[in-house]
């Protein structure tokens, strides 16, 4: 009887009920780089106009500055490194080269990680959301509304949408990691039908010069 290890039991070539996980990669690496390269945008226009991103203190109660120039300058440097990122993938999937979806594949553990850490914050420090709400300026939308809802349904509230959110960020996860195992399992594969290949034709050869009496 063959055993199969447990992890195996989840592996599949398809995701979103239709498409293959090589189709699904390259798409959800195309849509990352789609938003990625939009805030990029938004970054370059706001450093080149930065009274763009400069509120006044009749807008926000106070006088606020969206991002100072270092920050933008590193929000820059993310964005392009995302952009890479998303594009190795992206080129990974296509070209059937698992070594370059790694580096995507380790990004949405990094993020899942990130979004964890807030459910669990959420749910250990119940009072902080609260405390960032009164933080917010005067005239931020929906502010009061969100002040005058239960402490208790609000903590529960945002942890259904966070639990929503890891839901779908790790059905993606499996797709891109479903991805590599197939290219890598693809790319066994041939290497496994050439040698096999190669093995067969010096066998029939062998036997070809045995029958007319060469000697080897």
């Amino acid at each position: 009887m063959k055993m199969v290890a447990p992890w195996t039991r989840f592996y599949s070539n398809s995701c979103c009920l239709c498409c293959h996980v090589r189709t699904g990669t390259i798409l959800l690496g195309v849509w990352y780089l789609i938003i990625n390269a939009v805030v990029l945008l938004i970054l370059l226009s706001a450093l080149a106009d930065p009274d763009q991103y400069h509120f006044s203190s009749s807008e926000l109660g106070g006088d606020f500055e969206f991002m100072d120039d270092a920050n933008m300058c590193i929000a820059i440097a993310i964005s392009l490194l995302m952009i890479l990122i998303c594009a190795m993938a992206t080129y990974g999937a296509y070209k059937q080269r698992a070594a370059w979806i790694i580096p995507f594949f380790c990004y949405q553990i990094f993020d899942f990680a990130l979004n964890t850490l807030v459910a669990i914050t959420v749910l250990v420090y119940p009072n902080s959301i609260q405390e960032y709400i009164r933080q917010l300026p005067p005239n931020f939308p929906y502010r009061d509304d969100i002040m005058s809802v239960n402490p208790t349904c609000l903590v529960l509230i945002i942890l259904l949408f966070i639990s929503i959110i890891l839901t779908f960020k790790g059905y993606l996860i499996s797709c891109v990691w479903n991805c590599y195992r197939y290219i890598n399992g693809r790319n066994s594969s041939d290497v496994l039908v050439y040698v096999t290949s190669n093995d067969t034709t010096n066998m029939v050869m062998a036997t070809h010069q045995v029958s007319d009496g060469t000697h080897i």
